[in-house]
């Protein structure tokens, strides 16, 4: 079995966040689609905390792994360690003053899982085709 080579894996990570982009964009305009604007600025807002979270996650990863012996950042660690909390608050905010539907705010956080999932059928069909 062959292993990945980095160079691959960068590219790989390189296109995330268009498959994240492409997942959101896609999900809006079907729900805006079904007559929801409501709903799609909902699935928009979800989609825009997983997307900021993503990149707030690998910041930390990266500098963490990078770092060797010097301290890291503590904006860094901030990011890191708040993440979480502030989506939940935001959601819990929107769910309880009922401003935007929490359903799709929650549908929207899986915006980075999908863009996972694109990529890895797109990884598939690289690894058939050789």
């Amino acid at each position: 079995m062959e292993k990945i080579q980095i160079p691959e894996i960068a590219r790989a990570e390189a296109r995330l966040p268009r498959w994240m982009l492409g997942a959101a964009l896609a999900g809006v305009a079907t729900i805006v689609a079904l007559g929801k604007p409501q709903a799609a600025l909902a699935f928009l807002l979800g989609a825009g905390i997983a997307t900021i979270n993503y990149f707030w996650l690998r910041q930390a990863v990266e500098t963490l792994f990078s770092a060797g012996h010097i301290r890291v950042p503590r904006r860094v660690l901030l990011k890191f360690s708040v993440r979480h909390p502030l989506a939940l608050v935001g959601v819990y905010w929107f769910y309880k003053t009922g401003w935007l539907p929490a359903g799709p705010i929650l549908a929207g956080l899986f915006v980075p899982a999908a863009g996972v999932l694109l990529e890895g059928i797109i990884e598939l069909r690289e690894g058939f085709r050789t």
